[in-house]
């Protein structure tokens, strides 16, 4: 997950992801690994890493609960790390990872790889970019096989208010923003702004609960997310 599952599951892309400015203020195109695994492998990671030459950070060890759901490993110098994350992604939305390792490799699926991006509220230009690139590699579909999967979005999307606010809001930025990149042909601005169109409508076409219904009457009146540093000062 993250940066590099963009890279990998967009090789022919690769080029016009560097030409769009992702490479941070060093010039390293990759400073980090973000993983997704089952909390039921959690004792076999450390070993592992560590028997590659990632060992594990053990400042992040004490912290007893946060350990619990996140690992955190590094190179010896330490300027490469690796995050693993377990079951769930909790920023500032919640995404449940239940079931759906499967059904890709060796990324998470395409429909979750959109989601990590959308659910952030303050979201940054540089996911934005990388969402672009993954819109542009990949269509919109009602499965997983390479598809950036519509229909389970839509799903998720559909019993969970919050998610469906930031993320339409984000999905509409990245329409936005890649109207104005001169990096992007007109083809390809196109074919961004029709498969974003064709997502959005899935998602407000698929049917919505009482309980949803309810908290869009609310609104943004009451805050819909969580603040990211205050999900981990409560770890």
């Amino acid at each position: 997950m993250g940066a590099v599952a963009f890279r990998i599951h967009t090789p022919t892309l690769a080029d016009l992801h560097k030409r769009l400015n992702r490479l941070n203020s060093t010039g390293i195109d990759f400073t980090d690994l973000d993983l997704m695994t089952y909390g039921k492998y959690n004792q076999k990671l450390e070993p592992f890493f560590s028997s590659i030459g990632y060992p594990a950070d053990e400042n992040a060890k004490y912290q007893i609960h946060m350990w619990a759901q996140r690992h955190f490993y590094h190179d010896a110098s330490q300027k490469f790390k690796i995050d693993v994350f377990f079951d769930k992604l909790e920023m500032s939305h919640t995404i449940d990872f239940k079931n759906r390792l499967e059904e890709d490799s060796p990324t998470i699926p395409l429909a979750e790889l959109l989601l990590e991006k959308m659910q952030i509220v303050q979201i940054n230009e540089k996911d934005i970019k990388d969402a672009i690139i993954l819109v542009l590699g990949h269509d919109i579909g009602e499965d997983d096989n390479d598809h950036i999967n519509g229909k389970y979005v839509a799903s998720l999307l559909a019993s969970d208010w919050g998610l469906y606010y930031t993320t339409l809001t984000n999905l509409n930025k990245v329409k936005s923003f890649s109207a104005k990149y001169d990096q992007l042909s007109e083809s390809e601005k196109g074919i961004i702004s029709s498969r974003i169109d064709n997502i959005i409508k899935q998602i407000d076409d698929q049917p919505k609960g009482p309980k949803w219904k309810l908290r869009a009457r609310i609104g943004t009146k009451r805050k819909w997310y969580t603040d990211v540093e205050e999900r981990f000062s409560s770890e």
